[in-house]
């Protein structure tokens, strides 16, 4: 969905506030892709703060479905997006500021999905946790150790200690 935001940038000191209603259904982050249960509609206002420049702000609330970075698991995961941009009209030349907005403006238009894909992504967690003490997968089996202990050796010998070992070995009696 486009958003036209001329009469914003052309209008000193207006302010306009709007719901919209999105249907996406899946959030890519460029590596994955994540199927998105629920989307709440997205709060905007939209601010003129001087000529041809204008305020962007927003909140929204996202259930993703994401996996355990430890154990696997898939669960839901639900963001609370909240965010404020500065957009700028194509008339102006700013360098810095075009190359932020790029993602999300066409012209004079706002592209709502872009905006919102933009706003994921910044806002997604550094790890995701089925909870606090995950204790993840075995790297031998890979069973899941929330579930309970696996027979797996997990004795991994100091490789500063591999020399010593060799002349143990080479010098056994067999």
């Amino acid at each position: 969905m486009l958003v036209n935001l001329t009469d914003i940038f052309m209008s000193q000191g207006k302010k306009t506030e709007m719901q919209v209603v999105q249907d996406i259904k899946i959030f890519n982050n460029g590596i994955e892709e994540f199927a998105i249960k629920d989307i709440s509609p997205l709060t905007l206002v939209l601010t003129n703060v001087e000529p041809q420049r204008a305020l962007v702000s927003g909140n929204i609330q996202v259930n993703v479905t994401v996996n355990c970075d430890r154990c696997l698991k898939e669960l839901d995961k639900i963001l609370e997006i909240e965010f404020t941009r500065e957009v700028v009209s194509p008339e102006i030349k700013d360098e810095d500021l075009m190359e932020d907005q790029m993602v999300f403006m066409e012209g004079y238009q706002l592209n709502i999905e872009n905006l919102i894909s933009n706003e994921i992504l910044m806002n997604w967690p550094t790890k995701v946790l089925c909870r606090e003490d995950c204790k993840g997968i075995c790297n031998v089996c890979g069973m899941d150790l929330n579930a309970g202990n696996c027979q797996c050796d997990t004795f991994v010998p100091d490789p500063r200690m591999a020399k010593i070992k060799d002349i143990f070995n080479a010098n056994k009696e067999v």
